[in-house]
């Protein structure tokens, strides 16, 4: 079976959350929420799994690009 994957906007928005609240658990400005999310930069792997366990969802199955 193939794993599904989740860009972090999608799975944010699919977990009900807002930009301001996942920017205000993870301790982050939400231009820096935003730019994981578009890709520009990626978060440190800490953030990355705290995200994760706010979208209720495996690390693995969020897909984080890098422009």
């Amino acid at each position: 079976m193939k794993q599904r994957k989740f860009i972090p906007k999608a799975a944010r928005v699919n977990a009900g959350l807002t930009m301001k609240e996942v920017a205000k658990q993870l301790g982050v400005t939400e231009v820096t929420l935003w730019n994981w999310e578009r890709g520009a930069t990626s978060p440190p792997i800490a953030k990355a799994q705290r995200m994760a366990d706010l979208y209720r969802i495996p690390l693995d199955e969020i897909q984080f690009y890098r422009g």
